[in-house]
């Protein structure tokens, strides 16, 4: 019997919002894609048939919710069922449009499958600041631009577009090359020579390289796939996450769990403390704050880096140390000690090499005996250290290969 091909779910409040979402099917069918439409309305009855109708499930139930409840029990009943119908190969995408509320709901859900399944959402909002509503995950935005009331010569050309977006994306060919083991690299703009010079060791070594921006976000989404055992190594490069959340610094949005141990399978982390020597703020030349003006700085670009002093340097080493202390087993550091980005390197902007100390000395005197510490009498962009970057990794994926690094904390285990 030939296989049921895989449909791209159509999830809407097609109580509001029907003759959108009818007119989204419509369009995914015309291209040759199946559509299973689900229903996530709280208000009201579908205006349309739909194939999953969370509505009635709750109505059928007798569930007397208030709004704000209804939707957070949809919204958890419609994870689930998204999850089990990917899991089930029944849905290979997900489509959506919505104003606010809508937009909340349906990425809220689309937020539980996998990294590479297509997930598009048109939305009157997408104009806004869109960060909490992607998250970490690989939502596709598309601005309405009008409201969306009706087809019409406007939301009619822009949900076509996102259909047929949505149509493309699930029948591409690409497929990625031989598998290879792979490596998530963390770094940001000061440490991209590193950067660049470490993932070409590490190629050169057979694996795969994965990088991702130490913005907040992209640490965290680092993270996450490692908890979904996507990596078989992290090589920490860019811990400048941390140094801009001390002062809310524009990579300072990050969670309470960075650099604490990956959940799940435990992974071989190598943590390098580039980028500790700054926090990054938006001011320029012409507009440095007051609180600053004494203060070592870099000017980038719309943003400016100011050195971190040794008080703040002692603080950051023992917050770095308290989170890697919690998995010993999976740890190792290396320190470059000539400099922790490009603003820090003799004649540069930031360099202080009594704040880079101060680091460097409760940085070691914090960790736990039983975490490796190599000091490397190195800048962090220089090639040399990139190659001993990426052999202390690939020491550290091989050793994990012959015996399993011990998870190293009871609250990771949890």
């Amino acid at each position: 019997m030939m296989k049921k091909k895989a449909s791209i779910a159509v999830l809407g409040t097609f109580d509001s919002k029907g003759e959108e979402h009818q007119f989204l099917e419509t369009r995914i069918q015309e291209r040759g894609c199946q559509a299973m439409t689900i229903n996530v309305g709280t208000g009201r009855p579908p205006s349309r048939p739909v194939d999953v109708d969370f509505y009635g499930e709750l109505k059928d139930e007798e569930n007397n919710l208030s709004r704000d409840q209804a939707i957070a029990e949809v919204i958890s009943r419609a994870k689930t069922r998204v999850r089990r119908l990917h899991a089930n190969g029944e849905i290979s995408a997900i489509i959506s449009a919505g104003g606010g509320t809508g937009t909340h709901i349906c990425t809220s859900i689309m937020r539980v499958l996998p990294l590479g399944i297509p997930k598009v959402m048109v939305s009157t909002v997408a104009s806004r600041d869109m960060s909490e509503v992607v998250g970490t995950k690989d939502i596709t935005m598309m601005h309405s631009v009008s409201d969306i009331l009706g087809i019409n010569s406007v939301t009619g050309r822009i949900l076509d577009n996102a259909a047929g977006a949505v149509c493309g994306m699930v029948s591409d060919r690409w497929q990625a090359g031989s598998a290879k083991k792979r490596v998530a690299l963390s770094f940001f703009g000061f440490i991209t020579r590193a950067a660049e010079n470490v993932r070409e060791r590490l190629e050169n070594l057979g694996y795969e390289v994965i990088p991702f921006h130490a913005n907040g976000t992209g640490g965290m989404a680092m993270m996450e796939l490692a908890g979904e055992g996507y990596f078989d190594g992290i090589l920490d490069l860019a811990t400048h996450e941390l140094a801009d959340a001390l002062m809310d610094g524009y990579c300072g949005a990050i969670g309470e769990n960075r650099f604490e141990p990956v959940p799940g399978p435990p992974v071989p982390r190598l943590t390098v403390p580039g980028g500790m020597d700054c926090i990054v703020l938006e001011f320029t030349r012409d507009s440095i704050p007051r609180p600053f003006r004494d203060r070592q700085i870099f000017f980038y670009d719309f943003r400016s880096a100011i050195r971190v002093n040794a008080a703040e340097s002692r603080l950051l080493a023992a917050q770095l140390s308290e989170k890697l202390n919690m998995d010993p087993g999976n740890v190792r550091v290396l320190i470059p000690l000539r400099g922790m980005s490009e603003a820090d390197e003799e004649n540069a902007p930031l360099h202080n090499p009594a704040a880079g100390q101060a680091f460097i000395n409760a940085f070691r005197g914090g960790l736990a005996s039983g975490i490796d510490v190599e000091t490397a009498n190195l800048h962090i962009n220089d090639p040399l250290f990139a190659g001993r970057a990426a052999s202390v990794m690939d020491e550290m994926i091989k050793a994990a290969e012959r015996t399993p690094p011990p998870r190293g904390d009871v609250k990771a285990a949890a």
